[in-house]
């Protein structure tokens, strides 16, 4: 049987921003006909208000916090306690401070259930700022580095580039292929995000499908070729 998995920033919407509408109705009913679930690095308040109430609500299982807080039918069935330790976060407060990106919007650091969203911008930026912190690093690779180099030095923590602006950093291990052992082996999964690359947040599971042979990926670029897809080959 299929199952289909969805990432959400970028792949059923664009970054921090609410459904198409009319994707939103023809999604809602391919929710109704299919086994769909949406794993996210966003918490589950931000889901809601990117999908709607009833979306989250009919899906087979909403995996927040890239499946460290877990949410099915609106209500919350399992969540991790695991925080950001304090030498962790005081190192990437140097690098805050450091960067030569010089805008600086707020909420830097955006601790979530079993995870943490690291931003030098900050999830405060408005579309256009967003958009300025986006062009900064197609040309500096800023995120990249610092992810890398925070998994250098705190063996213990995974960072992987997240949505447009952030880095999610969380336990070594639990970023999005932690979903992957609630699903059966004879499930076939379609896994579709738009941050498959070994540095994206979607990489792990992606790989974890693809090495066990669970399924297949899509890399997409926005809500408009998932759509396509979904429609050409699904519908």
């Amino acid at each position: 049987m299929n199952h289909f998995i969805f990432d959400v920033d970028g792949t059923l919407t664009p970054s921090r921003q609410k459904i198409n509408e009319d994707f939103k109705r023809w999604f809602l009913e391919f929710c109704y006909d299919n086994r769909v679930y949406l794993v996210t690095g966003s918490d589950y308040s931000k889901t809601v208000e990117q999908l709607g109430k009833t979306i989250c609500e009919n899906v087979e299982c909403v995996y927040n916090c890239s499946g460290s807080d877990v949410w099915k039918g609106g209500t919350n069935i399992r969540t991790s306690d695991w925080a950001l330790p304090k030498d962790t976060e005081e190192w990437l407060s140097g690098f805050l401070k450091e960067s030569k990106f010089a805008l600086r919007t707020g909420l830097h650091f955006e601790h979530r259930p079993g995870m943490c969203n690291f931003s030098i911008v900050g999830r405060n930026a408005n579309t256009e700022q967003r958009k300025m912190y986006v062009a900064w690093d197609e040309k500096y690779n800023e995120r990249d580095t610092i992810a890398r180099m925070l998994k250098d030095r705190f063996k213990y923590v995974d960072a992987k580039v997240g949505g447009e602006t952030g880095i999610d950093i969380s336990a070594k291990g639990n970023d999005k292929s932690q979903i992957a052992k609630d699903f059966d082996p004879t499930h076939v999964l379609h896994f579709f995000g738009d941050a498959m690359t070994p540095n994206g947040n979607d990489y792990p599971l992606k790989k974890i499908i693809i090495d066990n042979d669970l399924g297949f990926c899509y890399n997409v670029n926005d809500y408009n070729e998932t759509w396509t897809i979904l429609k050409d080959e699904f519908a």
